[in-house]
């Protein structure tokens, strides 16, 4: 009798660790923040600094307790023709899930976008946080999405590797 009290006790405890965990991670530290439309940026080919874009209807999330916890989705009148001569493209975006709940920004949905050309994605700002480049991706008919993913020097310094001159040092970074 004592054995399967035991097992009882364990499961429940497991169930109940499961649960807090999953509500953590999907619900907890995530909350819905005010962006202003200043705050949507592209970074420009002839300065090389973020500037502001049209930006209408913003939704956004974001947690402290990750600096690639950043979501938001919003629209633009903007073209993507105006777009790609005023601002840097990037090659390499790839957008991060956002919980469930936050039902405007689909990340396979923005993926597949990417991957047959109805959504180009941008260069937001470089370094948002140490090791960390906010995207913009922007579909054919104006509808927006941001995220924030790690850039190379971020993927050097997370996995031990030397980062390199090109990279700044975290101290530097984080004294600015």
């Amino acid at each position: 009798m004592t054995g399967k009290i035991v097992i009882v006790m364990l499961l429940l405890s497991s169930v109940l660790a499961g649960a807090g965990l999953y509500y953590l991670q999907v619900y907890h530290y995530y909350e819905e923040v005010n962006v202003t439309a200043a705050e949507i940026e592209l970074t420009s080919v002839s300065t090389g600094t973020p500037e502001a874009i049209l930006a209408e209807n913003i939704e956004a999330i974001d947690a402290d307790s990750s600096p690639i916890r950043f979501r938001a989705c919003f629209t633009t009148p903007m073209s993507q023709a105006l777009l790609t001569e005023t601002y840097v493209l990037r090659d390499d975006a790839v957008p991060l899930t956002a919980p469930d709940w936050f039902g405007c920004f689909d990340a396979q949905a923005i993926g597949d976008a990417l991957a047959d050309g109805t959504a180009l994605a941008f260069t937001g700002q470089e370094n948002i946080a140490y090791g960390v480049d906010r995207i913009v991706a922007i579909f054919d008919d104006g509808r927006g999405y941001v995220w924030h993913q790690i850039n190379n020097c971020g993927q050097k310094a997370y996995d031990g590797t030397a980062s390199g001159p090109e990279c700044p040092s975290r101290e530097s970074f984080e004294s600015n």
